[in-house]
């Protein structure tokens, strides 16, 4: 049921200010941005499309490193996002995220979690669920519920998943019909 439904998934990542200087990007800068976007602050995504040419762009990708809390093993943006196989870098535009993905692979998909939260008493050192909110459109695309969605009044359905991350990997990803708090 679950590899029916994340099939299914539209990213709705939220409309940057910058949405302009985005029509300037190939079509595989542009799935790199959408990915990496959660991950950089309003200046950043500016100081990126500012940027005239691809190789500027690469240069700057790989010039800038994530922020060490987030991730302190990935040296830039640029390997945060390309050390991924183009296989994975396909289903991360996709949204179809599964089993034995990584923290950093989830974001890049759904972009930040509706909540975090931190679990006690599983098999693992350190267990986490990412609660994801998701709206369906009228046309049937499923799209990431961001705050102030104007689709949610519009939406035909609301329903959560809840993704439970082990270790650092998604083990188990459940469906509620229903949001919760």
């Amino acid at each position: 049921m679950f590899r029916t439904l994340v099939a299914l998934v539209v990213l709705a990542l939220p409309l940057s200010a910058q949405a302009g200087k985005e029509k300037r990007l190939s079509e595989g800068e542009l799935m790199a941005y959408n990915a990496l976007m959660p991950f950089m602050s309003e200046d950043e995504e500016k100081a990126y499309l500012k940027l005239k040419t691809q190789d500027e762009r690469d240069a700057w990708l790989k010039a800038n490193p994530p922020k060490p809390e987030e991730n302190p093993l990935l040296l830039s943006y640029y390997d945060r996002y390309w050390n991924n196989s183009e296989v994975m870098r396909e289903q991360i535009a996709s949204g179809a995220v599964g089993p034995g993905w990584t923290y950093d692979q989830v974001i890049m998909a759904w972009g930040e979690p509706h909540v975090k939260r931190k679990l006690a008493g599983r098999p693992a050192e350190r267990s986490e669920m990412y609660v994801y909110r998701f709206e369906t459109d009228w046309n049937g695309g499923i799209h990431v519920w961001t705050p102030k969605s104007k689709l949610t009044s519009k939406a035909i359905e609301l329903f959560q998943l809840d993704v439970y991350i082990d270790d650092g990997k998604v083990t188990n990803i459940e469906r509620k019909d229903a949001w919760e708090n």
